[in-house]
Order: structure tokens, then C-alpha cells, then sequence
């Protein structure tokens, strides 16, 4: 049984060839780099200005956003870094994960961009379900 099934094996992998890749194509820098980043692990202390500070040595921060709890008015942990530059967000990755920042280790990762939802169905104007003919009776 194990001797035909290897038998089988090579005479499809015989017949059958890789798919060619082109050589411009690397799946590792195909996609594109996002300019904003997620920065989880703050500490609750930590302000945008200081977040701010942080990363605009890698380049001009544009906005920081530090996401707070409504309730207790303080920090929940995490929030944005955007850049001027999509080079600079990739400096700043490298640079600061997993470094300190008032007391405590940050985890930079990136923003994967918003995907297009997909399209609504459009809704009747009249409320009413559409007239049907009654079907003749044979």
C-alpha cells in the first residue's frame, strides 16, 4: 500500500511544476507601511506629550493618541503614534519595542490599514413587499 502511494507521488509530482515567481516580487516588502502605530503597554501616567517626545526622535510626529478609561480618567494602556513619514514609523518600531517608558516596557506594532467594508444593499424606498400575480391554478 505505502510503495504505490509513493508511486503515485512521483509520477504526479512528475507532471506537475511550481507556479514561476517573478523576481520583483517579495512578499516581505510588498505591502505597504503604515505611517500610524499602536502602542500598547503604557503607563497610566504617561501623557501624549511625553509619548510624543519619545518617538519624535525617530521623526515629526504628527498626533498622539493616548486612548483613556471615561470612567476612572485615566489611561486604558494603549494608544496611536502617527508620522510625517512612513520611514520614520518603521524607525520608530524598531527603535522603541520594548523599551521603558515611565517605568514600564511598551510593544510598538503596526496599523494595519482599514479595509473597505463591504458594500450595503440598497433598501426598497416603500415599505411594502413587491406585488406578485397570482400563479393560475391548473
Amino acid at each position: 500500500m505505502a510503495a504505490s502511494l509513493r508511486a503515485i507521488s512521483r509520477s504526479f509530482l512528475r507532471y506537475t511544476k511550481p507556479l514561476p515567481i517573478p523576481i520583483s516580487y517579495n512578499p516581505i516588502f510588498s505591502r505597504r507601511f503604515s505611517s500610524k502605530l499602536f502602542v500598547k503597554g503604557i503607563s497610566f501616567s504617561t501623557t501624549e506629550e511625553t509619548l510624543a517626545k519619545v518617538f519624535s526622535r525617530f521623526g515629526e510626529v504628527i498626533e498622539t493618541n493616548i486612548i483613556m478609561d471615561k470612567t476612572r480618567n485615566r489611561s486604558k494602556g494603549y494608544g496611536y503614534v502617527t508620522f510625517a513619514e512612513e520611514d520614520d514609523a518603521e524607525k520608530a518600531l524598531i527603535g522603541t519595542n520594548g523599551k521603558v517608558i515611565d517605568g514600564r516596557a511598551v510593544y510598538v506594532d503596526k496599523v494595519e490599514k482599514v479595509r473597505k467594508p463591504w458594500p450595503t444593499p440598497t433598501v426598497r424606498e416603500s415599505s411594502q413587499p413587491p406585488e406578485t400575480t397570482p400563479s393560475p391554478r391548473i
